[in-house]
């Protein structure tokens, strides 16, 4: 079973595919795992079931995710943020809102998608958004979802 960092790494290479290519979550997951096993001249028999759970779900919340985004993202349109950023800020709310993880595991692994995909620039925004949706779903003490 692979760390649930590469599972999230995982999650956001499909949700930045599925942006990208306009195509479902499962659509991409295919293909991203399809590319593995042609790269390795091998299958890859296991599928990251959290990935996937992480991915689907993002996606299923999207337009309740990226209301969040936009309200906490001033100055920000959507469509204008990194491809890359927005699908982070996607993940890492969806988690937030869905799962026990604690905030600062989530924010951490965020930022470390970030520090890896993105550009240091854009940690900062991706911290204070991610701040800012904490504090409103979870609360000031940052543990227990909504």
């Amino acid at each position: 079973m692979p760390s649930r960092y590469k599972s999230r790494q995982s999650a956001l290479q499909f949700l930045f595919l599925a942006d990208m290519r306009a195509q479902s979550v499962e659509q991409a997951a295919r293909e991203f795992y399809g590319s593995l096993a042609s790269d390795e001249c091998e299958p890859v028999d296991d599928e990251d079931r959290f990935a996937l759970e992480l991915a689907t779900g993002a996606k299923a919340a999207q337009a309740e995710i990226d209301q969040l985004i936009v309200e906490n993202s001033a100055n920000w349109r959507l469509e204008r943020m990194p491809v890359v950023d927005r699908n982070i800020l996607r993940l890492a709310i969806y988690e937030l809102r869905a799962l026990p993880t604690p905030a600062a595991v989530v924010i951490d692994q965020a930022l470390e998608l970030g520090s890896r995909f993105s550009s240091e620039e854009s940690l900062p925004f991706l911290n204070g958004v991610l701040d800012a949706v904490k504090q409103k779903i979870r609360g000031q003490s940052g543990n227990a979802p909504a």
